[in-house]
């Protein structure tokens, strides 16, 4: 199975829609990660388009069922391990960073990681023992 995993910071005691945003933003980073941008040649009227070249993984779960998993942790602590073990297994991954302008008194803040698109038996050993939010 292909999923992408979404780990949000339980400690901060996000409103819903706060916590809502910042695991759309970690999912969506992913992709702009890897996104080139290219400037319009083609009369589109567009100012520029954005090519995302998908590994594999990637393109089986966009063509797929969108699997997605929101788990959480209960420190900024346990979030940047996750992410580094991620990091560490070459998986795709990102880190959401909120600025503060509406929580967190204008305090950059970690919030969330999404981890994958990517092979769920990739994932488990860096996520299995956490809890669905």
């Amino acid at each position: 199975m292909i999923k992408q995993v979404i780990v949000l910071r339980k400690d901060l005691n996000m409103r819903k829609g706060k916590m809502c945003a910042q695991a759309s933003h970690a999912s969506m980073k992913i992709f702009f990660d890897r996104a080139k941008f290219h400037s319009n040649e083609h009369g589109t009227g567009l100012p520029c388009e954005m090519r995302t070249p998908l590994d594999k993984e990637m393109e089986v779960w966009a063509k797929g069922t969108f699997a997605k998993i929101v788990l959480g942790v209960e420190s900024e602590e346990e979030l940047l391990q996750a992410y580094a073990d991620a990091q560490e297994a070459g998986l795709p991954c990102a880190l959401i960073t909120d600025v503060g302008r509406t929580e967190f008194h204008g305090e950059p803040t970690n919030t969330a990681i999404a981890i994958g698109p990517a092979k769920a038996e990739d994932i488990d050993p860096i996520t299995g023992s956490m809890k669905l939010l």
